[in-house]
């Protein structure tokens, strides 16, 4: 099973957390230059893994000129499947907004030059959604560029406007699927095509049920996997096997997943 977005070297062992609950890939999140740099180090290190790089819009503050120009070099290596994550948060700083619209614009255009899919944060405080009207502005302009939106929310307008755009959106879905007041979330997850929809852990973070309130580790994925199957009443191995195909179409791993 594929983990499609994870925080490996949050974790003390990395190495460990490979091999658990049959998980045969991950794609470890580098998220800021220091990030993206242990990603990467992971990325060559262990066969199973690979690597994005990106700004996460919590961090758009650092958006420098020699920040930019060390992603887009790191971007190249061939163990880099995506871009990201990137996006926009109206949690904890709206201050931000510019920062994090130029760095969201600026990694979507290094994703559609390079081919690469761009991983989307959104997060909104409760009962607002300004983030989520924001994503779906700035993504207006960039109809071509295939896009990832993690750990996603469940919120129907952007559920639509990602499948009626033309270039794919894939909807991730994460451990917080599992929890009881996830109501928006578990009807999404009910209805996103299945061509389009992936599993991840965010981990260490979103530790799923039976997890909850443990570190996140990446072979718990399976844990939302079977969460999610019987939500939409499916067999378990069925969905593993779509949700591995569309992980490996959209970060273009399906030549190293044999």
């Amino acid at each position: 099973m594929i983990d499609t977005h994870a925080h490996l070297d949050y974790l003390d062992d990395p190495a460990s957390a490979l091999g658990e609950l049959g998980l045969s890939a991950l794609v470890c999140i580098g998220a800021s230059v220091k990030h993206a740099r242990n990603a990467l180090a992971l990325a060559e290190q262990f066969p199973e893994v690979y690597a994005t790089v990106g700004l996460h819009p919590t961090d758009a503050a650092e958006d420098a000129p020699a920040v930019r120009a060390e992603l887009e070099a790191l971007a190249t290596h061939p163990r880099v499947v995506g871009i990201g994550e990137s996006g926009l948060d109206d949690y904890w700083d709206e201050t931000l907004r510019a920062a994090q619209r130029s760095a969201f614009e600026w990694q979507l255009d290094l994703a559609q030059r390079l081919g690469k899919p761009l991983v989307i944060h959104t997060r909104d405080k409760a009962g607002q959604d300004s983030a989520h009207q924001g994503v779906m502005e700035v993504l207006r302009e960039w109809p071509e560029v295939s896009v990832i939106l993690h750990c996603f929310s469940g919120h129907p307008g952007l559920l639509r406007f990602g499948l009626e755009r033309t270039a794919p959106t894939y909807f991730g879905f994460a451990g917080n699927v599992t929890y009881k007041t996830a109501q928006d979330i578990q009807a999404a997850a009910r209805t996103v095509p299945l061509n389009r929809l992936l599993l991840e852990t965010d981990a260490p973070f979103l530790a799923p049920v039976p997890k909850r309130g443990r570190p996140n580790r990446p072979g718990y994925v399976r844990h939302t996997l079977e969460f999610v199957a019987a939500l939409r009443g499916m067999d378990v191995a069925e969905l593993e096997r779509i949700t591995d195909e569309n992980a490996s179409q959209v970060y273009g791993l399906t030549m190293s997943m044999k």
